[in-house]
């Protein structure tokens, strides 16, 4: 298997939404944050996938030392290898691929974030500096569209806590502010048991609001010269805002279930920013 149908392969393997975005990219384009995004994949695995921590930190120590050995002429893993001809045309740096891997440090170092500062810090890292990446690689020609592309990912990522609540709560993890549920009196235990309330409904209505405040923002820093380019990354905004409004719909009942698009739901919603420029 060459590094192109690998990082291609893993794309297709993790079922995202992101993947519906890709297809409509020119071929150099689209060999591109496929291989950014299987880089993305396979350190997020480390953390998702391990049940031993000593093992998880190790091998996320083994990346940081793959992506130095890369940028210094010397990758050996297939992402790298299909990466770093991409990585000089499309202005990717050491240091993106080393904050996504700080990213994924943080899932290994804590499982709470006290308030939204401290959460913010960590959306940075594993989603505005990924949407920062993107919008490179996407085509980007004004300076003012990287706070596009930070502000966006962060909605895409707070969209992702949302609907993760239940399956972060059985790897013991909770991502929703701790002051936001003493502020709405939810208890950390009463999530990691999943059980609803009108408190936590209440809770979630209030992070649902943020990212909806979020893809505002960010569609309002486009700059107009760069939204034809950055079509990807408003079909990813179509497609998780979408998804946020099921979840609203189904008054956040994400505890026991992942809520999902259908794939022909994906499809439609980026073939009409694509052909419709509609969002």
């Amino acid at each position: 298997m060459t590094p192109a149908q690998y990082v291609q392969q893993k794309a297709v393997a993790s079922g995202s939404s992101f993947y519906y975005a890709f297809l409509f990219l020119p071929a150099p384009r689209r060999a591109a944050i496929t291989a950014f995004y299987a880089f993305c994949r396979e350190v997020d695995d480390v953390v998702d996938d391990s049940t031993d921590m000593a093992v998880a930190h190790t091998k996320l120590a083994w990346w940081k030392s793959e992506v130095a050995k890369a940028y210094a002429g010397q990758p050996s893993h297939p992402v790298m290898l299909a990466l770093m001809p991409c990585a000089v045309t499309f202005g990717i740096e050491q240091g993106h691929l080393q904050a996504v891997i700080d990213g994924c440090q943080m899932d290994l170092d804590q499982t709470r974030y006290l308030d939204y500062q401290a959460l913010q810090r960590y959306c940075h890292l594993v989603a505005g500096v990924v949407g920062e990446v993107a919008a490179r690689i996407f085509g980007q020609t004004q300076s003012q569209t990287t706070p596009y592309a930070h502000t966006l990912g962060q909605a895409l990522q707070l969209t992702n806590i949302i609907r993760d609540v239940g399956e972060d709560a059985l790897r013991g993890r909770i991502y929703l502010p701790v002051n936001e549920l003493q502020q709405f009196d939810v208890k950390a235990h009463e999530i990691l048991k999943r059980t609803y309330s009108d408190r936590f409904t209440a809770l979630m209505q209030f992070q649902a609001q943020r990212a909806h405040t979020l893809y505002d923002q960010a569609l309002a820093l486009l700059p107009e010269v760069d939204r034809r380019a950055q079509k990807p990354g408003l079909m990813m905004a179509s497609i998780y805002r979408t998804l946020l409004r099921e979840i609203e719909a189904s008054q956040f009942q994400v505890l026991h279930q992942r809520i999902r698009l259908t794939p022909l739901r994906k499809m439609w919603l980026a073939w009409k920013v694509q052909a419709l420029g509609k969002i």
